[in-house]
């Protein structure tokens, strides 16, 4: 008995006990859920079976993440590199083919998503490339166009299976992680003015499908010119361009003195947005346009399109406050709500959990990304500073696009909800991704 004492006091003393906490109810919640979720389904049982599974599995990555030494990852990024590239390249060659991507590896007795390790993977190789940059070389160019050029190799292969909504969850993470290690702020708000206007023109032109009467009008008209007359993005792109010289002269009278190159880049990052977004555009999927009109305009299209926002949102608002308790929500054992153990299982838990339920999910995922802000800022070094940036940018992201998705702030991504979500490989690689956190955590100066 002395010896199991003296285990859980390390444990206790090594580990952030508060995040742990909350990640255990959030498993516990989540389990709950799926179960409602799937108990009037005919193939409930495997996915129940399949879950139960997941769990000691994620626990056990939970365990091998908080035991290793978490500089291993530093010391041997460039295995972690080979690795995350030859899960992605097999992926393609041995993968299967499901619902459009070939994003899975079918095994005699389970299934596994390689992105989602993969995704923990990059931001730790990430985390070790800025740590070897340093603070002086952060504020160069050459830094990102260093990490481009690392990170293009992996988001090729995984545009490839296609599997968009990996890189929907990374970026935002590794634009965090940027930020935490003290990058030029210019160059990351030039990214950020590319994915606005990239992100604008798109939606313009699927609101102008949506109301095709826009187009009649000159506004509407030059907007859809611009993705389908060379001459009309000759122009705009001139029209650009003398904005640009129009800005740097203004500036220039009032004598505020900026680098010229900072116009001419912004110049360049609103044409290749420009460019961008023509380029998703005439490349979107069906599916893909149909869940952009979806967010612009749920309503539109109540029994298509539209369905699963709209059902979800009812059965959500159904709830009330106090919910109708587990396993009695009515809109979901109808059928009336879709992909409810995956996509939309948050609407789930607000049907039958109610507000009060609602608040305690958001509770748990606040406390566990206060936390990681925590342990970062009590790291010993960057390297565990940055890789704690990293994951709290990843369940940050998490967490943005459901609960936005159900309030439909976000368009439906197909992203799970970690601990909550139906998903045996995202499980675990959270679960790992807070055993590292924990390991960080457990190696601080002092502990």
């Amino acid at each position: 008995m002395a010896v199991f004492k003296t285990m859980r006091e390390n444990a206790r003393r090594k580990m952030d006990m508060p995040l742990f906490y909350a990640m255990l109810g959030l498993v516990l919640l989540g389990a709950l859920c799926i179960m409602s979720a799937v108990n009037s389904l005919s193939w409930s049982n495997a996915i129940v079976r399949t879950h139960l599974v997941a769990l000691p599995l994620g626990l056990g990555a939970f365990a091998v993440g908080l035991s290793f030494n978490y500089q291993i990852y530093n010391e041997q990024w460039k295995w972690v590199y080979g690795f995350i590239l030859a899960l992605l390249v097999g992926v393609l060659l041995f993968g299967s083919y499901q619902r459009g991507s070939r994003s899975w590896f079918v095994l005699p007795f389970f299934s596994m998503q390689p992105s989602e390790i993969c995704r923990i993977c990059t931001l730790l190789v990430v985390a070790a490339f800025l740590d070897r940059r340093g603070q002086q070389r952060m504020y160069d160019v050459s830094t990102l166009v260093w990490l481009g050029l690392l990170l293009s190799p992996i988001f090729g292969l995984i545009m490839m299976q296609p599997d968009f909504s990996s890189v929907v969850v990374t970026l935002p993470a590794i634009v965090v992680l940027l930020y935490c290690a003290g990058a030029n702020l210019f160059y990351l708000g030039l990214g950020a003015l590319f994915a606005c206007v990239a992100g604008f023109f798109t939606l313009s032109w699927t609101y102008l499908y949506l109301h095709p009467e826009l187009a009649e009008t000159w506004l509407g008209n030059v907007f859809y010119q611009l993705a389908h007359n060379g001459w009309y993005m000759a122009g705009f792109s001139l029209l650009v361009a003398g904005l640009g010289w129009l800005a740097w002269w203004f500036f220039k009278q009032l004598r505020l003195v900026l680098p010229t190159l900072y116009f001419v880049l912004a110049t360049l990052v609103v044409l290749a947005g420009l460019f961008g977004g023509i380029l998703l555009e005439n490349h979107m999927k069906p599916h893909q346009r149909k869940r952009v009109e979806t967010f612009l305009a749920p309503e539109a299209d109540p029994q298509g399109a539209g369905y699963n926002v709209l059902q979800a949102q009812i059965a959500m608002g159904s709830g009330g406050v106090l919910g109708k308790g587990l396993f009695s929500g009515t809109q979901s054992r109808l059928g009336f709500v879709p992909e409810k153990h995956t996509d939309f299982i948050l609407a789930v838990a607000g049907e039958e959990l109610g507000l009060w339920g609602m608040l305690l999910m958001l509770g748990l995922y606040i406390a566990i990304l206060w936390r990681i802000v925590v342990i970062a800022y009590e790291s010993s070094d960057r390297y565990g500073y940055f890789v704690c940036a990293g994951i709290f940018g990843m369940f940050f992201t998490y967490m943005l696009v459901n609960f936005g998705m159900l309030l439909g702030i976000v368009p439906v991504a197909g992203i799970p909800l970690p601990f909550i979500s139906y998903g045996g490989s995202n499980l675990v690689a959270s679960l790992w991704a807070l055993g590292v956190v924990q390991s960080v955590c457990s190696h601080r100066i002092g502990v």
